[in-house]
């Protein structure tokens, strides 16, 4: 057989196995695609799938046109040797986005965060906007809009607050040395009623005088709100705050302020 005509043969053996492999590739993105999009509808790990499909399809394209030339008699060796040093010098040029690209991986499919969460990164702390290829962008209390590379949050101690199931609700109410020992009592009968009463508040929590301050008697009260959301916490730690304040006034409950004692002793001498 001539030449030619086994690298004809050669070549249409290789379209036809490379179209194939491509369908089966479309099948698996496809598949993976409404899976992604079943478990979160706006994953932004959908951006990533493209380019993934494209680097495997690359790498498939190489292996059948290496495969041609070996069998056309061509040293494939020292073609792979060429792209193995080129490689090395766009590895080193490109690590760091190489590293970011990663990164993103890492997070998007171990779940560290999704867009809208609340987010403490490397000492950053606020909303997650988006995550692209490079880098998480976080706008924080501040209203700065903050990019961290993926590459550092892939790497660093990741706080979800949004993940939270609960706060954690820990307040501590002063009140004057002078209240009796019935109203100290009261004070934390009213904390009971308010935190049973109140439906944002986990039955699960602790009343009890803690300690005795330089101006105030410490009544702790130790629970949590049963959601995890920060501005809810807010709301219900306001709401439970006023309560309180309204009672322990109503029934002369006296908060303590910083107070202190001068004592004065007089000194009397003859002339």
């Amino acid at each position: 057989m001539p030449k030619w005509e086994a690298g004809l043969i050669c070549i249409a053996i290789n379209i036809v196995l490379v179209t194939v492999l491509f369908k089966i590739i479309n099948f698996f993105d496809f598949k993976i695609r409404q899976k992604i999009v079943k478990e979160e509808a706006n994953s932004p790990l959908i951006r990533f799938m493209p380019i993934i499909m494209k680097l495997i399809k690359a790498v498939i394209i190489f292996i059948a046109f290496t495969g041609f030339l070996q069998s056309q008699g061509y040293s494939v060796s020292s073609i792979l040797a060429g792209f193995g040093i080129g490689g090395i010098a766009v590895g080193m040029a490109a690590k760091d986005a190489l590293a970011n690209i990663f990164g993103s991986f890492e997070i998007l499919s171990d779940h560290v965060y999704k867009v809208g969460d609340y987010v403490k990164v490397n000492g950053i702390e606020g909303y997650v906007e988006d995550i692209n290829i490079r880098s998480t962008k976080i706008r924080d209390l501040d209203n700065f809009l903050i990019s961290v590379p993926n590459n550092i949050a892939a790497n660093v101690i990741v706080t979800n607050v949004s993940r939270a199931k609960k706060r954690f609700l820990n307040i501590t109410f002063g009140v004057t040395y002078s209240t009796d020992n019935e109203k100290l009592k009261l004070a934390q009968a009213i904390l009971k009623d308010v935190a049973t009463a109140h439906k944002e508040i986990n039955n699960e929590f602790t009343v009890a005088i803690h300690d005795l301050g330089d101006s105030s008697v410490n009544i702790r009260f130790r629970g949590y709100v049963k959601s995890g959301s920060y501005d809810k916490f807010l709301r219900v730690r306001g709401e439970f705050l006023s309560q309180i304040i309204e009672k322990y006034r109503a029934e002369g409950i006296e908060f303590a302020f910083p107070t202190r004692s001068v004592y004065i002793e007089s000194a009397s001498g003859e002339n």
